[in-house]
């Protein structure tokens, strides 16, 4: 059973290996998350037209958002079936699927790149750019579009480094794809004056470099996983399960583009540019918010689907429970921050009185029910993990879709205070969607457990 030199998925104890490997995990979004701010920060202390710099930049992040999702629909839905099989002891069928993923990812890359080439004046233009942006929106997708394949196969790769428990590789898959954009940004940008070319540039380069370490250790020893010839070629019955899969991870990234445009308009037209702002800051306390919780539900990932294809009913309840608690209280305590001291986490994000007392009233109401949200996630993720596609993309479709999207443009129907009731919005989807999903899920665990028990249970 045992997967790695790393870490041995089938029989080290649970909650030591559940640690091992979100830990690195959430070192990797923290990282993530934090060297796109520093590109932001260098961006928009260009000389004289750093803000419209910086506005134009941010134009082109749905796009590059959209790209990411495309790299999960394959990486996120290959990489847990993948875990599945090397469980019941079938590295080749999960060496097929990382042959057949990598040949999907390189393809698409390319579609996405002449498309993204051919479109992006109307693209960026209808995600919000204005004569004076697109200039600065055009120069930036340009370059980054020509990365397309470095980005997707970093991504969608480094999924198959973290299926066989390999976390601290695939933590230093971020991290060194973070240190060469933090050194080059401002070589490119201020150095060769390069400006919003250069942030591209140096992007497009650090992704590159990510890119060959993903694949240098794919092709080395370590790996329990690695390359054939034959498995390049795509088979529908291998690599359309593994979409099926990846529909969820690519509805939830993909969709975080619309929701904000959403969000934008109704706050736009109610309460101006000021709810707007306080709506960026939100947006920015709740990604920081949910990071962890993304770490948790990666590290369990790995140990959840070996031990399905293994059968060992136990030690998935036993690191599900784990994984619930962690992540309900890391939730728990964040909830409690943003109700007991809103100002002191908006004042992270700006020093503008008015703001800050806008978002203070606003983060009370939108974080209301944002201390369910980790048993959303660790529910959810673990549908992914057991391979179960149906209830994963119902469950993606139904919050954000389904709930979300509409209350924010009926609740202001019923509210004289239309801004209030368009925060709203966000709790009231965030309830639903956990009560939904909560009766879902252990009814359907419960029965899973039941059934891998009996099975070993005969099997004795």
């Amino acid at each position: 059973m045992k997967v790695t030199k790393e870490v041995d998925l089938g029989n080290a104890p649970v909650g030591k290996l559940f640690f091992m490997l979100s830990i690195p995990a959430i070192a990797s979004q923290v990282v993530n998350a934090l060297y796109n701010m520093v590109d932001r920060m260098y961006i928009g202390h260009i000389p004289e037209v750093g803000a419209t710099a910086l506005t134009g930049v941010g134009i082109c992040f749905p796009v590059v958002m959209v790209i990411s999702a495309f790299s999960q629909l394959i990486g996120s839905g290959g990489a847990p079936r993948a875990s599945i099989f090397m469980g019941q002891g079938n590295n080749k069928s999960a060496e097929n699927i990382l042959g057949n993923c990598f040949s999907a990812l390189f393809i698409s890359s390319i579609v996405i790149t002449i498309l993204v080439l051919l479109f992006q004046g109307p693209i960026l233009t209808a995600f919000g750019a204005s004569v004076n942006t697109l200039p600065y929106a055009k120069d930036y997708m340009f370059i980054y579009a020509l990365g397309t394949i470095f980005v997707m196969m970093t991504l969608g790769m480094n999924t198959f480094i973290s299926a066989q428990g390999f976390s601290k590789i695939s933590m230093m898959t971020v991290v060194i794809g973070a240190i060469s954009n933090i050194i080059l940004d401002p070589i490119m940008i201020f150095g060769l004056h390069l400006g919003v070319k250069g942030a591209a540039l140096a992007t497009v380069i650090s992704q590159g470099i990510s890119c060959v370490w993903v694949l240098s250790f794919l092709n080395g020893k370590k790996t329990s996983l690695r390359f054939h010839k034959e498995n390049l070629k795509i088979k529908k019955d291998v690599l359309l399960p593994c979409v099926a899969l990846g529909v969820a991870p690519f509805i939830m990234q993909s969709t975080e583009s619309l929701i904000i445009l959403c969000f934008n308009s109704s706050l736009l037209k109610y309460g101006g540019d000021s709810a707007v702002g306080a709506m960026t800051i939100l947006g920015s306390v709740m990604q920081f918010v949910l990071l962890p919780v993304n770490g948790f539900t990666q590290g369990s990932q790995p140990i959840i689907s070996f031990n399905y294809g293994a059968r060992k009913p136990e030690r998935m309840k036993k690191v599900f429970k784990i994984l619930i608690t962690c992540c309900f209280t890391y939730t728990l305590i964040m909830w409690l921050t943003c109700m007991i001291m809103p100002k002191m986490v908006i004042s992270i994000f700006t020093n503008d009185n008015g703001l800050i007392d806008i978002s203070v009233w606003a983060l009370r109401i939108y974080m209301a029910g944002s201390a369910l949200m980790g048993i959303q996630m660790a529910c959810q993720q673990t549908f992914i993990a057991l391979g179960n596609a149906k209830t994963s993309t119902f469950l993606a479709l139904y919050r954000k879709i389904l709930l979300l999207i509409p209350l924010i443009y009926i609740l202001p129907l019923f509210f004289n205070n239309k801004v209030f009731a368009v925060f709203l919005a966000e709790p009231i989807a965030d309830v639903i969607a956990v009560c939904t999903t909560m009766i879902l899920f252990f009814r359907y665990f419960t029965n899973l457990l039941k059934k891998l028990s009996n099975e070993t249970t005969a099997v004795l």
